[in-house]
C-alpha cells in the first residue's frame, strides 16, 4: 500500500514540466525563509526520492522525529546538512540556493566568453594549463580570434595553478595570457586575449557534415555537446540530413558531452537506429519506495514530431574524460542491440540520474515555497541496460583507445583529427592501433563547465 501511494505522488510530481526559465511575479519578492525551514524541505525530499535512502540511518522509514530534529541541529546551514545526508558514494547530487540559475542553465543559458576550455595539470608540478575545445559562435571569444587548440596558462597575469585556477577564471572579463605547449615543455607567449561573458544560448548540435570515403563510403560525423530537449528540433535535423546524404557509418563526437536529459539520449538511440521500437532502452531503478520504470525506443522526439532514423547496426562513437551520464547512457543502452565502437579514453561513469525537487507540496515548480529559492538534485534512479548492465563507476572502456594531444589538437570534424581519424581507420581498413600522441603525462581538473549546474547533469523530466 505504502509503494502504491508513493509511486501516485511520483507520478504526480513528474507530470509537472521541471524546466522553466519563465518566473511569477511572486518570485522576485520574498522573505527569506528560516534555515529549518529550508532544512526541513530538504529532509522531506530526500527521504522520499533518494536513490541510496536505504543507506542512509537517519533517512530509515522507522527513525523517530526527535531523532530527526537532533540531527537537523547538528548543521548550521541547507548546504551542510544536505551533504550529511548523502552516501559516500555520491559524486553527483546537487543542491542549489536559487533555482533560477538552474533552471537556465538546464534550458541552455549560461554565462559565456564562448572559451570552452579543458584544464590539465602537468604531473610532478602545481603548473595548469588550459586548452580550447571550441569556440561558440557569436560570442568574445569569436570575435577575439581564439581557435580551437589554444593553449593559455595565465589569467591577467597570474600563472594558473592547481590551488587557483577556479577562482582566476570565476570574473566576467580577464585575460588569458598565452602559451605553447611542446615535448612536454610549456612555454609562456606576450600574446594575450581579453574575453568577457555574457549571457548565452549553446545549441548542442555543434558540427553536422558528411565525407566520402575513397572507397565511396559515406561517412556522417556529429559533434554534440548536450543532452538539451529544448535542440531535439536540431538533432532530429541532423538526421534528416544524414538521410538525404545516404550515409553508411555514423560517428556520433561525444567527447565533451557531459549528459542532460534522458529522454534526448533514448531519442537519439532511436535515430541512429529505428528498428528497435518497442524494445527496451533502459530500466530506471528508483529506491525502495518506487517501482522500477522501462524505457523503451521510440519513434517520436519530445516535440511529438516523427524521428528520422538511419537504421545502422554499428555507430562509432568518440569519447574522453569529460563523457559523461546521458552520454554514457546512450552507449550502454545501444550495445545489447547493434554493434557500438568506442573511440577515445574511458568515460566518466556516471550511470545515476537526478530529477529538480522544490520545496512545494508535491516537490513540483508549481507552488514552490515563495520565501526561499532552495532546489536540490539528488540522484533518484539509476539506468540498467537490457542486458542487465549498469554500476560503471570506472566509466566505459573504449574499444579503440585514443588520446587527444594537447600539443596539436586538430580541427573537430577533419578526417586528420586524432579520434576522427582512428574511427576512420576502422571504417576503412578494420580494427588498427592508431597512432598515439606523445607528451608528458598530464591530468584532466577540469573544464569550462565545471561551475555551471547542469555539469555532469542526467535528469529526468517526467514519468510516464
Amino acid at each position: 500500500m505504502m509503494k502504491n501511494k508513493i509511486t501516485h505522488l511520483f507520478l504526480l510530481v513528474f507530470s509537472v514540466s521541471l524546466l522553466t526559465s519563465c518566473f511569477e511575479d511572486q518570485d522576485d519578492n520574498i522573505n527569506p525563509a528560516s534555515v529549518d525551514d529550508i532544512k526541513d524541505f530538504i529532509y522531506r525530499g530526500l527521504d522520499i526520492f533518494y536513490l541510496y535512502k536505504g543507506d542512509i540511518p537517519i533517512l530509515a522509514e522507522d527513525i523517530s522525529e526527535e531523532a530527526v530534529t537532533q540531527f537537523k541541529n547538528n548543521y548550521s546551514t541547507p548546504e551542510n546538512f544536505f551533504e550529511a545526508l548523502l552516501s559516500p558514494d555520491d559524486r553527483f547530487s546537487v543542491i542549489y540556493s536559487d533555482y533560477r540559475v538552474l533552471e537556465n542553465n538546464l534550458d541552455g543559458i549560461t554565462l559565456n566568453n564562448g572559451m570552452e576550455y579543458g584544464l590539465v595539470s602537468i604531473s610532478n608540478t602545481n603548473d595548469v594549463f588550459g586548452y580550447v575545445r571550441y569556440v561558440l559562435p557569436n560570442t568574445s571569444a569569436e570575435s577575439e580570434g581564439v581557435t580551437r587548440g589554444m593553449i593559455f596558462n595565465r589569467i591577467d597575469g597570474t600563472a594558473l595553478s592547481v590551488d587557483n585556477f577556479r577562482e582566476l577564471l570565476a570574473p566576467n572579463t580577464y585575460t588569458i595570457g598565452l602559451a605553447n605547449f611542446e615535448a612536454g615543455t610549456l612555454t609562456p607567449l606576450e600574446e594575450t586575449i581579453t574575453l568577457t561573458k555574457q549571457e548565452y544560448t549553446e545549441n548542442p548540435v555543434h558540427i553536422v557534415n558528411t565525407i566520402e570515403l575513397e572507397n565511396n563510403q559515406k561517412v556522417g560525423y556529429l559533434m554534440y555537446n548536450a543532452f538539451n530537449r529544448n535542440f531535439d528540433n536540431d538533432l532530429n535535423n541532423a538526421f534528416s540530413q544524414f538521410q538525404a546524404e545516404n550515409i553508411t557509418d555514423l560517428v556520433v563526437d561525444l567527447r565533451y558531452n557531459g549528459g542532460g536529459s534522458i529522454e534526448t539520449s533514448n531519442d537519439l538511440a532511436s535515430m541512429i537506429t529505428g528498428q528497435f521500437d518497442g524494445q527496451l532502452f533502459s530500466t530506471q531503478v528508483y529506491n525502495e519506495l518506487f517501482e522500477d520504470q522501462e524505457r523503451l525506443f521510440n519513434n517520436e522526439i519530445s516535440t511529438g514530431a516523427g524521428i528520422n532514423s538511419l537504421n545502422l547496426n554499428k555507430v562509432y562513437v568518440l569519447t574522453t574524460q569529460s563523457t559523461a551520464s546521458a552520454s554514457e547512457l546512450l552507449i550502454a543502452s545501444l550495445r545489447p542491440y547493434i554493434e557500438v565502437v568506442q573511440v577515445g579514453t574511458a568515460t566518466t561513469g556516471k550511470y545515476q540520474g537526478s530529477v529538480t525537487l522544490y520545496d512545494s507540496p508535491d516537490f513540483s515548480r508549481a507552488g514552490a515555497n515563495i520565501n526561499h529559492r532552495y532546489a536540490m538534485q539528488p540522484l533518484i534512479l539509476k539506468s540498467v541496460n537490457a542486458n542487465g548492465f549498469t554500476d560503471y563507476d570506472d566509466g566505459l572502456i573504449p574499444t579503440i583507445q585514443a588520446e587527444e594531444d594537447f600539443a596539436n589538437l586538430g580541427e573537430l570534424g577533419n578526417p586528420n583529427e586524432t579520434l576522427f581519424a582512428a574511427a576512420l581507420n576502422d571504417v576503412s581498413f578494420g580494427r588498427m592501433a592508431p597512432p598515439q600522441p606523445s607528451f608528458t603525462e598530464v591530468e584532466l581538473i577540469g573544464e569550462s563547465d565545471m561551475n555551471q549546474p547542469n555539469f555532469q547533469r542526467m535528469y529526468v523530466e517526467t514519468v510516464e
